[in-house]
């Protein structure tokens, strides 16, 4: 079939399943996994292989580089305990435990392709999971502890699949793997930060959007290669390189350019993440028949895969007991801890402090972020409710299918243990993900952060508002005389805008409101069926008409940004 044809249908596919999965209420992955395995037995339907590295190495960096720009440094600071152990713990604890099952039950194997099974399908794949969540209102925290898994988990099973993949044609001992998996995480870091400070930089200087936005295309790619060649995690060192550029990117890059770059992403991330999951359903068949042609046992790969299957969601409900336990003893430390820095300034040790004025100003900095952490886990707890939602929302998914095609082509019963790969994903991607809606909703778990979000929304707005006054207060010091009249009407609109303090923080949280979202977007319409009207009896110029739709553009921007958040 035309390779252009092929595409075409691929995208067309995608957007009518994703369209009709969002009027069922259903998150568009699982849907889309079910239509390509339907059309995998379809007859006539040709084979799809694809190969893994492209996976690997030419979709899963844009992918998590688009997840970690988007995601804030601060909230994965905060959590990065439990991330840590979700993403990495966990992973080794399920690559051990579930490498000593596939020993058991499939003799022959050997250890080394055991473990190497075991680190396939130990990551957890967060789109499905958090596409539901945020649909459903989880708690922020909640989302942000599995994205940030789902950013870091990949990296960690794909360092042990590598060392276990070499024990396979030659003895490692532990101490190799540890020790491979710390300098491998360590260069990651290290080219994943340099890289992010480079890529900011660079578009910092660019000042156009679309070169800007060119130059973030090749970013993933130039962190993920250097890494991969020092025999490091190319994939962590785009997480690293994503975090550090959505961190810098709104200090240095252009507001106009940070937004085009954003639309550009989203459907170039919409597109890799749908093709990846309808790929993944439509490699069922020629998987079964490679077993199959292989004289292995098809029964056995399915039921090993049940057990599987059934053996991963075991070990992170039990392991997300005692991790749930320690963030609750977090959670009592950090409130007993909050008191001793009330009124901390008014030490007499703090003003005993013989220090510069600049070194006095990091002490306070660093404090001030630490009342800041110690608040934040006093305000979002995490209960018994978020660890049934942790616990449930580890479905597999395409990364560990395309993991498994990875193993050599001289693993032992390597086509079985690909299919028993692909039955695990499979399985927990629709049956914990079909079933996610009622966990969530039978434990009663929400999102009741609105006041909160309101109240700071009051208070950031005015710290802007003093800032932008201590600037005018300095201009007014250093511009000409001439420019005295623009710097006075820049005053009065900020005293306006200072006057509609509260009604601009209410209107932000009142946007997040998908059934706001969607009536104002209603009257939207209306307005520019009113100006197309305008425009076609040309009752103004085509500048106040181009400035007018502008503006609307800019309302319409806003709000769905909100919206699509809501329903993605």
């Amino acid at each position: 079939m035309n390779l252009t044809l092929v595409a075409i249908l691929g995208v067309v596919s995608i957007v009518a399943v994703t369209a009709f999965s969002k009027k069922l209420g259903l998150a568009a992955p699982l849907a889309l996994v079910v239509v390509g395995i339907v059309i995998s037995f379809v007859p006539r339907t040709p084979d799809i292989e694809i190969d893994p590295e492209l996976i690997l190495a030419g979709v899963l960096p844009p992918l998590l580089y688009s997840s970690a720009v988007n995601m804030p440094s601060q909230d994965f600071r905060r959590n990065l305990k439990a991330i840590g152990a979700l993403a990495v713990l966990l992973v080794a604890l399920t690559t051990l435990g579930m490498g000593w099952m596939f020993h058991a039950v499939l003799p022959g194997i050997g250890w080394p392709a055991a473990f190497a099974l075991g680190a396939v399908v130990s990551p957890t794949d967060a789109v499905a999971a958090t596409s539901i969540g945020k649909k459903l209102g989880l708690p922020p925290r909640v989302v942000t502890m599995l994205e940030g898994e789902g950013l870091v988990n990949d990296a960690s099973a794909l360092v042990l699949l590598r060392s276990a993949v070499a024990a396979i044609a030659a003895s490692v001992s532990i101490w190799h793997v540890a020790g491979s998996f710390l300098r491998s995480v360590v260069i990651a870091v290290i080219v994943g930060f340099l890289v992010g400070e480079i890529a900011v930089r660079l578009r910092a200087l660019l000042r156009d959007a679309v070169l800007s936005t060119a130059v973030s295309f090749v970013v993933p790619f130039v962190a993920f290669l250097p890494a991969e060649e020092l025999d490091a995690s190319g994939v962590l060192a785009v997480v690293v390189t994503g975090l550090v550029v959505g961190r810098l990117g709104p200090r240095r890059i252009a507001a106009r350019d940070r937004w085009v770059e954003s639309m550009n992403w989203r459907t170039i991330a919409f597109l890799m993440e749908s093709a990846i999951f309808l790929i993944m359903g439509l490699e069922v068949k020629p998987l079964v028949d490679a077993v199959q042609d292989s004289n292995n046992s098809l029964a056995e790969a399915l039921w090993v895969g049940l057990l599987a299957s059934a053996a991963v969601v075991v070990m992170r409900l039990v392991f997300v007991v005692p991790l749930v336990g320690a963030l609750r003893q977090d959670q009592q430390r950090a409130a007993d801890t909050r008191s001793k820095f009330d009124n901390w300034q008014d030490n007499p040790r703090f003003d005993e402090l013989e220090v510069s004025e600049r070194r006095l100003q990091r002490i306070t900095h660093r404090v001030e972020r630490v009342v800041a952490d110690l608040d934040f886990k006093v305000a979002e707890p995490i209960g018994w409710r978020s660890a049934v939602v942790l616990g449930w929302a580890g479905m597999r998914g395409a990364i560990t299918v395309a993991a498994a095609q990875t193993l050599p082509v001289d693993t032992p019963r390597r086509e079985e243990l690909v299919l028993i790969a692909f039955v695990v994903a499979v399985v927990t991607l629709l049956a914990q993900g079909l079933t996610l809606p009622v966990v969530i909703r039978r434990v009663g778990i929400r999102d009741d952060s609105a006041q909160r979000v309101r109240q700071e929304m009051q208070d950031i707005t005015s710290d802007l508002y003093d800032a932008g006054l201590l600037e005018l207060e300095h201009l007014k010091q250093t511009l000409p005389v001439q420019d005295q009249p623009a710097l006075a009407e820049v005053r009065q609109d900020m005293a306006h805008e200072r006057a509609a303090i509260d009604e601009r923080a209410d209107l932000a949280v009142r946007d997040a409101r998908t059934e706001y979202a969607r009536l104002r977007l209603d009257v939207l319409a209306a307005q520019r069926t009113a100006l197309a009207g305008l425009a076609d009896r040309g009752a103004y110029g085509s500048p106040a008409i181009n400035a007018a739709t502008r503006m609307l553009d800019g309302f319409e921007v806003r709000l769905t940004s909100f919206d699509d958040d809501s329903s993605a």
